[in-house]
């Protein structure tokens, strides 16, 4: 099994981000456009059989433009969300900073969670369990999961034995980046690392 994770393209860095179903920038919509007509022209390279998606708008419109190109079959899953930010999901910066100062991914504890959100932790095991499930499968497939920079960096400390917590360095992941799993004989391991393809 071969998996090319994919960041969303751009969207509006005014707003916060987490389980806000605000759409893409213009910016993002480019940048999705660019990264599925590389994918059509470079098919031998990565041959994606399908795509399984995020349902939130901005993943969900960068998995439409890549589905567009290829024309292969697309599932949306809400298990590959980025973490759940509860009430802060889609809201101003400004207006976030006033009402939850100092409210910040990296400042919850691991079992605290967002208002009316989920915790780290608990953000955590949705991605492992979504993640082992899909390894389980053991297919010939080659599948392109487009999802969100929080999910990927869980998946690279996974993938890397690294213990994973919200105080940790995020790996880089870029918008529309590709970064390449291979998965054979039960042992995984990235073969391309945020690689860009298009100009940003």
């Amino acid at each position: 099994m071969k998996l090319y994770l994919i960041r969303h393209g751009k969207d509006d860095e005014r707003y916060r981000g987490g389980w806000s179903d605000l759409g893409l920038i213009e910016e993002g919509e480019k940048q999705a456009s660019q990264l599925a007509y590389f994918l059509k022209e470079n098919q031998q390279e990565y041959p994606i059989s399908k795509i399984i998606s995020s349902d939130l708008k901005r993943a969900v419109q960068t998995a439409k433009a890549i589905q567009k190109q290829l024309n292969v079959p697309m599932i949306l899953s809400e298990n590959w969300r980025e973490i759940n930010n509860g009430d802060l999901a889609g809201m101003l910066n400004s207006v976030a900073s006033e009402k939850y100062p100092g409210l910040f991914f990296n400042t919850l504890r691991m079992d605290e969670c967002y208002p009316n959100g989920e915790s780290p932790i608990n953000f955590f095991n949705r991605i492992k369990d979504t993640f082992y499930e899909l390894l389980k499968k053991q297919t010939n497939d080659k599948v392109a999961i487009v999802t969100h920079s929080g999910v990927i960096n869980v998946i690279y400390h996974i993938v890397k034995n690294i213990e994973w917590s919200n105080k940790n360095k995020s790996f880089p992941v870029k918008n529309v980046s590709l970064n390449v799993l291979e998965y054979e004989n039960r042992k995984a391991a990235f073969i391309e690392e945020n690689k860009i393809v298009i100009p940003l």
